[in-house]
């Protein structure tokens, strides 16, 4: 059996902020920034990590790449210690942070390749190949010699993550890859990570506050809430959860009587004397294609639609059933 590339049991790291009171003695207050966690991703998945600012996920990954110490539990990342192995981590791992380059800001890009390439002690010839790959397919040709200052922000994200994916690692974290970009940038990054995935076996794990990331490129999420995990499945389950459903919305070809007894769904709306009708259904206890053939059995279907549950509303119900449990 392969060992999973991220291993994580108990984890909690627990921060000590001194403040101090009206008359100036210290106080020590204890946060704990992540809970008890435990969860493990397996070589060539990608999983979305997702909640709330101040919800645990940047320290989460922290400490998976060795930056901070876990203050309880077991972690290991492709079969590491973070901390204590971290140089040998560095080159089985990439890293991308939205927010932070690793890349010389007044250098051209390709001398930012060529330093990485270094860094990293790649054989001249695979260095060189590898960078050919990933300017091609990141379509980064024209901006070789452009300095990193002077790129746009989608061509310099497409270059932190060809920066990232240089030495081929094993494992690749996305921190906000795709934030303040433009369509058309966001929809070439997210192909030639699915694409790095499907060819190289690439481990992805994804924060993000883009759901349009998790839903192209994820078939799990981690969900967490003031430093627990509160939800791990898939993006289906996720909705299910919560009771959010899938909407089918036929047309049909002449006005019909409400379909308010199908198995499995319930009429939401009817219009034009029942020519158009939307169904929510539970996708646990029927399909798409079993509601259509018991809508089909009634009346004749001229065009359908489906729509699936908005993400960001399900994702807000979970906090809000975190935080009140009871309710």
């Amino acid at each position: 059996m392969t060992d999973p590339i991220i291993d994580i049991a108990g984890l909690t790291r627990t921060f000590v902020l001194r403040r101090r009171d009206g008359r100036w003695r210290g106080r020590r207050e204890v946060l704990t920034a992540v809970d008890d966690m435990s969860f493990t991703v397996e070589p060539g998945a990608a999983v979305g990590y997702i909640g709330a600012n101040g919800a645990g996920k940047s320290t989460t990954i922290k400490m998976i790449t060795g930056i901070l110490v876990p203050s309880a539990g077991r972690l290991r990342t492709c079969g590491l210690d973070p901390v204590r192995r971290r140089r040998e981590l560095a080159g089985r791992i990439g890293v991308v942070f939205g927010q932070r380059s690793q890349l010389w800001w007044d250098l051209p890009l390709r001398e930012s390749f060529s330093i990485l390439s270094a860094i990293h002690r790649l054989e001249p010839g695979a260095a060189r190949r590898r960078t050919t790959e990933l300017v091609e397919q990141l379509e980064m040709g024209s901006t070789l010699d452009t300095p990193v200052r002077q790129l746009s922000l989608g061509q310099r994200m497409r270059a932190e993550v060809a920066a990232a994916l240089l030495h081929s690692p094993e494992l690749v974290i996305l921190d906000e890859p795709t934030i303040g970009l433009d369509v058309l940038s966001k929809q070439r990054l997210r192909e030639f990570l699915r694409h790095e995935r499907s060819s190289r076996g690439t481990t992805l794990l994804l924060t993000t506050h883009d759901m349009g990331d998790i839903e192209r490129l994820c078939e799990r999420v981690l969900v967490v809430d003031q430093g627990k995990l509160v939800y791990d499945g898939s993006l289906t389950g996720l909705a299910a959860t919560v009771g959010a459903h899938r909407v089918l919305t036929v047309d049909l070809a002449e006005p019909t009587a409400d379909l308010t007894d199908l198995p499995g769904a319930k009429l939401l709306d009817s219009e034009g004397g029942g020519i158009r009708q939307r169904l929510a259904f539970d996708t646990e206890s029927t399909t798409a294609a079993q509601l259509l053939a018991a809508v089909s059995a009634r009346a004749e279907v001229r065009d359908l639609s489906i729509e699936e549950p908005d993400i960001e509303d399900v994702v807000r119900r979970i906090y809000e059933a975190a935080a009140h449990p009871l309710s």
